[in-house]
C-alpha cells in the first residue's frame, strides 16, 4: 500500500499540520491501495499564502515564458504515462486499457489545445479596432484574476485537472488544487510533473482534503479570488453560497441528465453507439446520454438492439486487459445506483438488461450490471435524477416537437445528443435543445472546443480560448498608447 501523506506547497512536499489519515480504496477489490492525509485550515492557509506570494512574479512573467514552462509538463507526462494511467486505474476503477487510451491522455490533449489557443490571445486590445494605433485611445487589458482554488472530482480526474490547472497557470494565475479524496494519486503525480517541469514554487499547490474541510476553506478564504469547481449540483450550490461572502468569481461544471434523440432515419450504428457511449467509464460521466428518446416507429427494434448491446458488455477488474467496464468508485456510489435500479422497477419501468445486485461471478468489488430500462415515462425517478452509473432509460416519442419537450423538461442542461440522417433536422435540434453542448451522430467536439452547460449543470466554459479567459479579468484603460511596446505582449 502506498503512503502519500504529504502536500505540495510552495515547491516542496510538506507534512500536514495535523495528520488525518484517509484510506484510498481500490474499487476493484475493496482493499485499501493508499493512505493520504486530509488537510486542515493550517494546510489550506499555507497553500494559499504560497500562491499569493508567488502571484505577482508569475503574473508578470511574459506569456511566452509561461507557455514554455507549462509545455514542459508534457515531457514529464510522456516519461511517466504508464505510472500515471495505473494510478488512475487503481484508485477509481477505470480499466487499464481505457485509462491509457482515454483517461490519462486528457492531459496532453487539453494542454496542447490550450497552448494553441494561448497564441491567439490579445492581451491588450483597442476598444475600437478601427481606430489607428498611432495615438492614445481606450483599450481593454486582460489580466490574471489572482489566486484560484481548483476543486476536482474522481470520475475523470486528470481531465478536470487539465481543464483547470493548465489554463489557470497559462493565464498568469497561481492555484491551489484540492482533488477528490477518492482519486488523489493522479493529482499528486501531476504535482510532481509541475515540479520537475520547473513551474516556480507557489504557482501550483496541492492540498488533499474533503469538501467539508479543504473545499469549504478554499471557498471562503479571503485571499482566493476564484473557485473553479466540478462535481455535484448540490455541492456547487453550497460552494456558491459560501463564496458569496467574499464575492469570488465561481465557475461550476455540474451534473447532467443528457437526452439522446434517436430518429427512424438514424444510421445503422446509432443504437450500439448510444449504448456504448452511455456505459463508457461505467456510466460515471456528467455528460452521459442517460435518456435515450426513440421515435415510435423504431422503438421496439431499438429496445431489442440496446438490450443486446448491454448484455454483450463485459464487466471486470480495472487491471484486466481487453474491452470491458470496471467497478464504480465506492460503496456509497454502488448503493445509490442499486437504489435507483430498484426504484425503476418499483415505478413500473420495464427492465430489459442488467438489474440489481453484483454481476455473475463477483462477490466483492463495486461492480454494477449494465442496465437498461424501457417504457420509461417522463417524471419517473430514473428519468429525472442523475444516476451516475451504467443505467440507461429508454423513452418513446411521437414527433420531433414531443422529443424536444421531453428532452428539455429537466433541471439539467449539459449535453444533449441527436441521431438523425436529416441535416436540416439536426441543425434545428442543435438550436432547440437547451444545453451547453449538442453532439450530432457520434461526431466528437473539435479540438479547442469548450465543455460546459446551462441551468443546474452550471455555466463553466472549460477548454480552448474560453477556458483560459475564465481566469482573466478585463480592465478598461483610457489613453493607452499602442506605439509603446507593452511588457504584456
Amino acid at each position: 500500500m502506498l503512503t502519500k501523506r504529504e502536500f505540495y506547497i510552495n515547491g516542496a512536499w510538506v507534512a500536514p499540520a495535523q495528520p488525518r489519515d484517509h484510506m484510498v480504496i481500490n474499487p476493484s477489490n475493496e482493499e485499501p491501495c493508499a493512505v493520504i492525509s486530509l488537510g486542515d485550515q493550517a494546510d489550506t492557509d499555507a497553500a494559499v499564502a504560497a500562491a499569493k506570494a508567488a502571484f505577482p512574479a508569475w503574473a508578470a512573467t511574459p506569456p511566452r515564458e509561461r507557455a514554455r514552462l507549462v509545455a514542459r509538463i508534457l515531457d514529464q507526462y510522456n516519461a511517466r504515462l504508464q505510472e500515471f494511467a495505473e494510478a488512475i486505474s487503481m484508485e477509481m476503477g477505470a480499466p487499464i486499457d481505457f485509462a491509457l487510451s482515454d483517461q490519462a491522455p486528457c492531459l496532453p490533449w487539453h494542454t496542447q489545445n490550450f497552448l494553441k489557443a494561448f497564441e491567439h490571445i490579445e492581451w491588450v486590445r483597442p476598444l475600437d479596432p478601427s481606430v489607428p494605433k498611432d495615438r492614445p485611445q481606450p483599450a481593454v487589458a486582460l489580466e490574471p484574476i489572482g489566486v484560484v482554488g481548483l476543486i476536482t472530482p474522481w470520475n475523470w480526474p486528470v481531465n478536470q485537472i487539465a481543464l483547470k490547472a493548465i489554463p489557470a497557470m497559462l493565464a498568469g494565475c497561481t492555484c491551489v488544487l484540492k482533488p477528490s479524496e477518492e482519486s488523489p494519486l493522479n493529482a499528486m503525480l501531476f504535482a510532481e510533473f509541475c515540479h520537475d517541469a520547473g513551474i516556480p514554487p507557489g504557482v501550483f499547490n496541492l492540498v488533499n482534503g474533503d469538501g467539508a474541510g479543504v473545499g469549504s476553506q478554499l471557498s471562503t478564504h479571503p485571499d482566493v479570488e476564484m473557485i473553479s469547481f466540478t462535481g455535484s449540483t448540490r455541492a456547487g450550490k453550497a460552494i456558491s453560497k459560501a463564496a458569496a461572502e467574499t464575492l469570488k468569481r465561481v465557475t461550476l461544471e455540474l451534473g447532467g441528465k443528457g437526452a439522446n434523440l434517436l430518429f427512424a432515419d438514424a444510421d445503422a450504428q446509432a443504437v450500439e453507439r448510444s449504448v456504448l457511449r452511455m456505459m463508457e467509464n461505467t456510466g460515471q460521466s456528467c455528460n452521459a446520454p442517460s435518456r435515450l428518446l426513440v421515435e415510435r416507429s423504431v422503438y421496439d427494434q431499438t429496445v431489442a438492439k440496446a438490450a443486446e448491446v448491454a448484455n454483450s458488455i463485459k464487466v471486470g477488474p480495472a487491471d484486466q486487459k481487453g474491452p470491458h467496464i470496471g467497478p464504480v468508485v465506492n460503496k456509497r456510489q454502488w448503493d445509490q445506483i442499486q437504489g435507483y435500479i430498484q426504484k425503476g422497477i418499483e415505478e413500473g419501468a420495464r427492465l430489459v438488461a442488467g438489474g440489481p445486485g453484483l454481476p455473475d461471478g463477483f462477490n466483492r468489488g463495486f461492480y454494477v450490471k449494465p442496465t437498461i430500462f424501457a417504457d420509461v415515462k417522463p417524471g419517473m425517478t430514473i428519468e429525472r435524477e442523475e444516476i451516475f452509473g451504467p443505467v440507461l432509460s429508454i423513452i418513446p416519442f411521437e414527433t420531433e416537437e414531443d422529443a424536444v419537450r421531453i428532452a428539455n423538461d429537466t433541471p439539467y442542461g449539459l449535453t444533449n445528443y441527436v441521431q438523425s440522417g436529416d441535416p436540416m433536422r439536426s441543425n434545428r435540434l442543435g438550436h432547440a435543445l437547451k444545453s451547453g453542448m449538442v453532439e450530432m451522430n457520434g461526431k466528437p467536439r473539435g479540438a479547442g472546443s469548450f465543455f460546459g452547460g446551462v441551468k443546474q449543470s452550471g455555466r463553466a466554459r472549460e477548454g480552448g480560448i474560453w477556458g483560459i479567459e475564465e481566469f482573466l479579468e478585463p480592465k478598461g484603460i483610457s489613453g493607452y498608447d499602442f506605439s509603446v511596446k507593452d511588457a504584456a505582449e
